[in-house]
């Protein structure tokens, strides 16, 4: 019996050695090491490991050595770029060349699913295409329009309550409740409530989420991670639990707005993405089940949550941390809108921010942008080579090689934005007073060429609304000058343990 026992004890341990034995056989097995016509190599995959904690940090050092730099993996290499060169090519120029790979979709598939990040071909274009024609409707730039007000109204007076009481409050915390019911409402029609704090399931789903998206990006350095999946234990039990709570919820939400469109078949209600996604699964319900449909909303979810709350707490980090900035915002904010001459009122504000009067901010925009080009939503991201390719840099890659371009790297490097690269400086983007955009291959933050982000439009105009109102009702101060702030690593770049502030209300 004991040696019974002993035998199961042993055994996962046993299946993690011959595991790590077999990785590290074909690790170093037909990857070119030391020939000049590939991109040096810097170590492996799995030794990021090392440095996950900081890991953006270390591959920006490593790039400031090397634009162009290699780590081994079991069946590939992996190139890392901050060559804006190397960037278009992959993006544009030889786009049907390069793809999110089986390497890529195995480690993203449980919670991204056939979604549109995760997906090539026809599928992809399938999504694109129907996204595509959504996000140019009035109908929907209308009601999202209506629902980004109505949240930034409720966020500010809970922010009022706090200023009232003199709280420290985590603000990446309030703007992430704030965007997720603002997505939920966008994306699927229903209220959520999670920014009230009224809807215990929300509260759940985000901390699932938020949980899962980081528990992925780990697999990128985990040499076990397919083990341990198959054994459920570890982060892969957790995450496996995350996904179940995920999917009930997403499903459930699905099962209801069938019934809702089936009860009011006649009704022109039919302004959120979801609805108007049934309403296509109808011509081909094969092909967009229930399943899909999740993949899809749940990817519209995670661009519309994460790029707008993500940004919007590094921007305000960055205007604690530069008051004048700060005030320069909050006077253009007053000029814009004419409320130096009046007292408004939350909704009243809300209302007049028209596109008109956003399309008006170019500080701002360029305050939002400069938050972008150094804290990118998407600090990594990239592709798969389909063929043995060069590189404009001159660099070999060889079929079935990953090639990752490092937003936050290329934020940060000299040889792309000058000397002050490292500095936040928004008069960057202006010229005359007037916003002046740069090449989407070298700045990255909303992908470029085909597969440029659809909501970008989307996302400036719901971060300009929340914007333009905290700054218009309040001053934000950190909690802790002395404070620390850094990024926790997952596949959108959240600030680690929150950003906790103090608000005034201006006078």
């Amino acid at each position: 019996m004991d040696m019974f026992l002993l035998t199961v004890i042993a055994f996962p341990f046993l299946v993690l050695f011959l595991a790590f034995c077999f990785i590290m056989l074909t690790m170093y097995m037909g990857k070119s090491i030391g020939n000049q016509e590939y991109a040096p190599v810097k170590g492996t995959v799995f030794g990021q490991m090392l440095y996950f904690n900081t890991l953006h940090d270390y591959h920006t050092g490593m790039a400031k050595t090397n634009p162009t730099f290699r780590l081994l993996a079991p069946d590939q290499s992996e190139l890392y770029t901050v060559d804006t060169r190397n960037v278009e090519h992959i993006l544009k120029t030889k786009f049907d060349k390069y793809t999110k790979g089986k390497y890529n979709q195995d480690i993203i598939n449980d919670l991204f699913g056939e979604g549109i990040f995760a997906v090539d071909g026809d599928r992809w274009r399938q999504q694109r295409k129907l996204a595509s024609y959504e996000f140019s409707t009035r109908v929907l730039r209308d009601f999202s329009c209506s629902v980004f007000r109505t949240n930034t109204a409720k966020l500010v007076r809970v922010m009022t309550d706090y200023s009232h009481k003199g709280q420290v409050f985590d603000m990446q915390d309030l703007l992430m409740r704030c965007t997720l019911d603002s997505i939920f409402k966008v994306g699927f029609g229903t209220e959520l409530n999670c920014l009230e704090g009224s809807s215990k399931k929300g509260s759940e789903f985000l901390k699932a989420f938020d949980e899962s998206n980081a528990l992925i990006f780990w697999r990128y350095v985990d040499p076990f991670w397919r083990v341990k999946r198959f054994l459920n234990i570890g982060g892969e039990a957790k995450l496996k639990k995350n996904v179940k709570l995920i999917d009930e919820f997403v499903h459930g939400v699905i099962k209801t707005k069938k019934t809702q469109l089936e009860n009011h078949h006649d009704s022109n209600d039919k302004e959120d993405i979801l609805s108007r996604f049934l309403m296509e699964s109808k011509k081909d319900p094969t092909t967009m089940t229930d399943q899909y449909l999740r993949d899809i909303i749940l990817n519209f979810m995670i661009a519309g949550k994460d790029t707008s709350a993500n940004t919007l707490s590094w921007f305000f980090y960055m205007l604690c941390k530069n008051p004048l900035i700060q005030e320069k915002i909050a006077v253009e904010v007053r000029e814009v809108t004419c409320s130096h001459e009046t007292e408004p009122n939350i909704d009243e504000f809300v209302a007049n921010l028209t596109d008109a009067t956003l399309d008006k901010m170019h500080y701002l925009h360029a305050a939002l942008t400069e938050t972008l080009r150094l804290y990118p939503a998407v600090p990594t991201d990239g592709r798969v080579a389909e063929a043995l390719d060069i590189l404009p840099d001159g660099h070999k890659i060889k079929k079935g090689d990953g090639i990752y371009y490092l937003a936050f790297g290329m934020g940060r490097m000299p040889s792309i934005w000058g000397e002050d690269a490292e500095e936040f400086r928004p008069e960057r983007w202006l010229n005359n007073g007037i916003f002046q955009p740069e090449s989407p291959f070298k700045f990255v933050a909303f992908h470029a060429g085909p597969r440029i982000c659809l909501g970008k439009d989307f996302a400036y105009r719901q971060m300009k609304i929340m914007a333009m109102a905290l700054l218009q009702f309040f001053k934000f101060k950190l909690a802790n000058e002395t404070q620390c702030v850094t990024y926790k690593v997952m596949f959108t770049l959240h600030i680690d343990k929150g950003l906790p502030l103090r608000v005034v209300q201006r006078s």
